[in-house]
């Protein structure tokens, strides 16, 4: 699913970084609350508007977020 693989990969960028989920939201100007619905597997609140403020937080674009491999093989969702 899609909205596991966006938590994957901020998890993962915030491990590299050492950056707590904390640390995340205020970086990127959104509430802790924010960022932990997203990671809480039985809401993954995810939109595009809060995936954009954290990769500012993060300094990266939304092309580097999504050129990661985990994305390339996702399969599709509508079949």
């Amino acid at each position: 699913m899609v909205k596991d693989t966006v938590v994957a990969r901020f998890a993962q960028i915030c491990q590299e970084r050492k950056i707590t989920l904390n640390e995340l939201a205020v970086r990127s100007g959104v509430t802790p609350s924010t960022v932990y619905s997203m990671f809480e597997e039985k809401r993954r609140d995810v939109s595009i508007v809060t995936i954009k403020k954290l990769c500012d937080g993060l300094d990266i674009s939304l092309k580097e977020f999504f050129s990661a491999p985990e994305f390339e093989n996702l399969e599709q969702e509508i079949k």
